[in-house]
């Protein structure tokens, strides 16, 4: 079970509304809705949730790319909308790379060889896989995190220090909205 909800700075101070993510599909489609949200391009907070396993703020300030954090990473990578948040960048790998991996894959067999090489023999193939060491499967490049990820920042101009906001678990979206100030406004959409 999921929970989304746009909370929108104005110059009377926060409005909240709660919002299906049912066409959203990407990062860009996220910080769409949050650019739809905002009032003269002021600061948009977005927050998911899915029921005590994870929860993702994306903070989109006008034009600039959005911030994101994400209180646990690999439980938000078994997350449709977890993955949406959990981008190449925020992870640390190379943009693009799952393309190119598979594109190579496709050049290379499952078995390893190249076109017309021929297959391993019975003997060979033990070696082979007795070379994969424990510490070759321990730097898994496309490993997601345990715990928490991203911009530990992005409301501590708010009123939610770096420390708090790594102390939030469940109903985290309560307390960002009383550091914001948006309690009031947050209990209308929940």
């Amino acid at each position: 079970m999921y929970f989304a909800a746009l909370l929108a700075r104005t110059e009377d101070g926060w409005e909240a509304s709660d919002t299906e993510l049912d066409d959203v599909e990407t990062l860009s489609d996220l910080t769409d809705l949050a650019h739809e949200a905002s009032v003269d391009e002021d600061t948009v907070l977005v927050y998911i949730e899915q029921e005590d396993a994870w929860f993702g703020v994306v903070r989109v300030d006008g034009e600039e790319d959005p911030r994101i954090y994400v209180s646990d990473a690999s439980a938000a990578a078994r997350s449709s909308y977890g993955e949406i948040l959990l981008t190449d960048e925020l992870l640390g790998r190379e943009p693009g790379a799952e393309d190119e991996i598979a594109a190579l894959e496709e050049l290379v067999d499952l078995d390893g060889t190249e076109g017309d090489e021929p297959d391993e023999t019975p003997s060979d193939a033990g070696t082979a896989r007795d070379a994969v060491t424990e510490t070759d499967l321990d730097h898994d490049p496309d490993a997601v995190p345990a715990g928490p990820l991203g911009d530990l920042g992005l409301l501590a101009d708010l009123g939610l220090s770096e420390k708090d906001l790594l102390t939030l678990r469940t109903d985290a979206l309560v307390e960002i909205a009383d550091a914001l100030g948006a309690s009031e406004v947050l209990e209308s959409v929940r």
